[in-house]
């Protein structure tokens, strides 16, 4: 199938594990963000495979939709189940892929929080990493956005700190980055 061919519109529409699949092999994806897609699609083809009459449901069609979606949460979570098992799905490579993405221009508060919203942790090895490089990518980002002069005045420094801490970077590292470019120094 091609990349902009529609789904639903004259075209096949794909499995569940043949579209959980495709969205794998575009990116990885956590489980949490996974399940959520597949939940959607499930519903959605429920939806439509009750067509028209769906509009005239009454309150024990409705109960019969509840128990449709109980239904769809289980084959979701067999699919992912299946997908891990056959290593099509793994939290190990998500967790890296998105530090990796990431390092170059966010700080180690930002992806924790991403992690998080996928109800993931930073593995001990990869935050420690992290952090013995946090303060010369805070550098970079800085100079990249900014360039190599320090802030000016108060005002640039406080844009200039604001950038950073909207990054990811934590105070103490933006206090050295700022520090180090040969701005005003802080009134210690």
């Amino acid at each position: 199938m091609g990349r902009g061919a529609p789904v639903g519109r004259g075209a096949p529409s794909l499995s569940m594990k043949a579209r959980a699949i495709q969205w794998l092999a575009q990116r990885e994806h956590s489980r949490t963000e996974l399940r959520r897609k597949l939940l959607r699609l499930a519903i959605k083809d429920a939806a439509a495979a009750l067509g028209a009459n769906a509009m005239e449901a009454d309150a024990a069609e409705a109960d019969a939709g509840e128990a449709d979606e109980a239904a769809a949460d289980a084959r979701v979570d067999a699919l992912l189940d299946w997908l891990e098992a056959n290593r099509y799905l793994s939290q190990q490579r998500f967790v890296e892929s998105r530090v990796h993405a990431r390092e170059a221009r966010f700080g180690n508060l930002r992806i924790r929080q991403e992690l998080a919203q996928h109800q993931l942790a930073l593995p001990t090895e990869i935050a420690s990493a992290l952090k013995g490089t946090e303060l010369a990518r805070a550098r970079a980002v800085r100079e990249t956005r900014f360039g190599s002069a320090g802030p000016a005045d108060t005002a640039e420094r406080g844009r200039q700190a604001r950038f950073l801490a909207g990054r990811g970077f934590s105070g103490d590292v933006i206090h050295r980055v700022l520090r180090d470019s040969g701005g005003q120094p802080d009134a210690d």
